[in-house]
C-alpha cells in the first residue's frame, strides 16, 4: 500500500519508518523520472512537523521479498542517525537511500521475481497444517475468503 499526500500523517501523529517508505515510493511513482533529491525534499517538507519515528521500528519488513537485506537496508544508519538528532533531513536522506538501492536492484535485475526470494518454500505445507490445526474455523474460512490460504 502507498501513501498518498492526503493519506500522510497529522502533525500529532508518529509516522513509522515503513510509512515514510511507502510515501517515499508514491512521490517516487508520481514523478519517476524526478531526481531523488525531490523525493528527499518533498519528504522533509510533508513530514518536518510530525513526531519522530520510533528507533524501536527501525525496519521496512516489506522490502525483504522484494531485494537482498544489504539493499533495503542502506539507509536505516542514517534514519537512526536522523531519529537521534531530531533530524528531518537526515531520516528522509535515509529513506531515500533504500528507495533509489532497491530500485537500483530492480531495475539491474529485469525486474523479474527471484525464486530463492521466497521465505515460504519449503515451509508452506507445515504452516497450513498448522494453522489448519489451530486457527479458528471461522478465521480460517475468512482467510480462505480473502485467499491467504
Amino acid at each position: 500500500m502507498l501513501l498518498r499526500e492526503s493519506d500522510c500523517l497529522m502533525s500529532n501523529s508518529q509516522p513509522t519508518v515503513s510509512d515514510l517508505f511507502r510515501r517515499a515510493q508514491a512521490i517516487r511513482l508520481e514523478n519517476p523520472n524526478g531526481a531523488y533529491v525531490d523525493v528527499a525534499r518533498s519528504l522533509y517538507r510533508e513530514f518536518k512537523a510530525s513526531e519522530f519515528p520510533s528507533a524501536n521500528m527501525l525496519t521496512i519488513p516489506e522490502q525483504d521479498a522484494r531485494a537482498p537485506e544489504e539493499d533495503w537496508t542502506a539507509g536505516l544508519p542514517i534514519i537512526l542517525r536522523g531519529i537521534q538528532q531530531k533530524s528531518w533531513g537526515e531520516i528522509a536522506r535515509g529513506v531515500v537511500l533504500c528507495l533509489e538501492q532497491t530500485e537500483g536492484y530492480d531495475k539491474a535485475r529485469g525486474g523479474a521475481r527471484e525464486d530463492w526470494r521466497d521465505r515460504s518454500k519449503g515451509i508452506s505445507a507445515e504452516t497450513t497444517k498448522t494453522v489448519g490445526k489451530w486457527l479458528p474455523d471461522e478465521l480460517a474460512s475468512l482467510a480462505q475468503r480473502k485467499g491467504w490460504r
